[in-house]
């Protein structure tokens, strides 16, 4: 199978109407354990212009060996970038999609000056489904693109950002309950995961 590489066809359109895109993208939706992290990384018309970096993919193409130097390197290119998470016992409050939401707004919150609400400002979000105005509060303008984190180059480097950041909790959970694997399995529904879980019960 070939795999496209992302492209900044919508960016670069969207930035001849705004100053800035922010694009948006989760990781830990599907996971049994820790948080949802939503990844944010901001392209201004000059970084638009710049080689998006060698390798960038949707952080689910990338092995996870090759995460992490990708991440930094899509840290770089970007104009500024931040990840944002919400909690367990917030998922488990507010329901997934409020919590997702939770954890967009305390990433481009995170983000130094950035005003998402500016007129010159346009919010790229993955998916097909805004989680990010209810929370957010009316004044944000939030484009849903379908597979953003395949075909828009700021969306792939918010995805792998996240994953990155998020992995690395994960595994610095994993002393305090390494029954669970999470160092390896980062909280999703591998086998043994779920073997942890029928013995030792839920963390």
């Amino acid at each position: 199978m070939t795999v496209v590489a992302p492209r900044l066809t919508v960016e670069r359109r969207l930035l001849r109407e705004y100053e800035l895109v922010v694009a948006l993208d989760e990781v830990g939706r599907g996971a049994l354990a820790g948080p949802v992290s939503v990844g944010a990384a901001v392209l201004d018309a000059r970084g638009a212009r710049r080689r998006i970096p060698e390798g960038l993919r949707d952080s689910k193409l990338v092995t996870e060996l090759r995460r992490p130097e990708l991440a930094a390197r899509a840290a770089d290119w970007v104009m500024a970038s931040a990840v944002g998470s919400a909690t367990p016992a917030e998922i488990d409050e507010m329901g997934i999609m409020r919590a997702l939401g939770l954890a967009a707004v305390r990433a481009i919150q995170s983000l130094d000056g950035v005003d998402p609400f500016a007129a010159e400002t346009v919010v790229i979000l993955d998916g097909n489904h805004d989680y990010v105005s209810p929370m957010a509060g009316p004044g944000m303008t939030v484009r849903t693109i379908i597979k953003a984190d395949r075909d828009c180059a700021s969306a792939a480097a918010a995805s792998v950002i996240a994953k990155v950041a998020r992995d690395a909790h994960m595994t610095e959970l994993h002393d305090e309950t390494p029954m669970y694997e999470w160092a390896r399995n980062k909280g999703y529904a591998s086998a043994l995961h779920r073997a942890a879980i029928r013995e030792h019960g839920l963390s």
